[in-house]
């Protein structure tokens, strides 16, 4: 009986993911760099392929280790802190944005002559329109995740938690659409060209922070959707589903920062 595992933690087996992955996020900076710099975006994509194939194995492994047992109550502590460090980097991700957009808004300076201020300009973006419309549909999906978890943990019906992550997974892609048609009439229509860190700082504030939202918002749409089909096979129950309460934690962040986003940058920002 040596075997008889008598604690709580789940030793890990070697891997060779942790390598694997931090070669190919090597590569995928290193290559995306050269091609910025006219250079070929092969080591790019490389890279870019490698941290996939990481990310859908480490993962599957972390799903089979659930479905085998051995998210133990101390393991699922771990991995609900693991997954508040992670939103927390996310959170000051986007204080960065939001820093650089209040300072060149509240003071804008050239950047060879300190002591000149140079007033700002910034461009009219109706926020009551298309923005408003991404505000409600975002918050919807946030409602409706709720409404599945609570389904989840409280009445115990599946066919709820089915249709509320359904439901946030079409609202999602409305919201990326919606987004995309926004920056297609404020680049075709209205004429915004995206200038670069030198350009013109309203542009490259705006589109960074609303681009790099609207990239968290795909990832979290796949992030419901591989939830959804994870209820389909009966892999959560009340008290075991550590990977949609992430997936819901990670939704309501991207609803906040959005809501951040809409006050300072659409409405603020005029």
């Amino acid at each position: 009986m040596a075997h008889v595992k008598k604690h709580d933690y789940h030793i890990l087996p070697p891997s060779i993911f942790p390598l694997m992955g931090a070669v190919g996020a090597f590569a995928l900076l290193f290559g995306a760099v050269n091609w910025m710099h006219s250079g070929s975006p092969w080591l790019f994509m490389i890279g870019f392929a490698a941290v996939l194939y990481v990310m859908y194995g480490w993962w599957a492994h972390v799903v089979q280790e659930s479905n085998d047992g051995d998210h133990t109550p101390v393991v699922r502590i771990g991995l609900r802190y693991g997954f508040i460090m992670f939103i927390m980097s996310e959170v000051m991700f986007f204080v960065a944005w939001f820093w650089a957009f209040f300072k060149h808004a509240l003071f804008p300076m050239n950047s060879y002559e300190a002591s000149t201020y140079i007033p700002p300009e910034i461009y009219q973006v109706d926020p009551f329109h298309l923005p408003l419309m991404n505000t409600l549909v975002l918050l919807l999906s946030g409602c409706l995740v709720t409404w599945a978890h609570h389904a989840l943990v409280h009445n115990g019906s599946r066919k709820d938690v089915e249709y509320g992550l359904i439901g946030a997974v079409v609202l999602g892609l409305a919201f990326t659409g919606l987004q995309a048609y926004e920056y297609w009439e404020l680049i075709v229509h209205n004429g915004w060209q995206f200038g670069g860190p030198d350009g013109d700082k309203f542009y490259s504030t705006f589109f960074m922070a609303t681009g790099f939202h609207g990239f968290h918002v795909i990832i979290g749409t796949i992030f419901l959707f591989i939830c959804y089909l994870r209820v389909r096979v009966g892999h959560f129950t009340p008290e075991r589903h550590v990977g949609f309460e992430a997936a819901a934690w990670y939704w309501h962040f991207v609803d906040v920062v959005w809501l951040f986003l809409f006050l300072a940058v659409y409405i603020w920002g005029q």
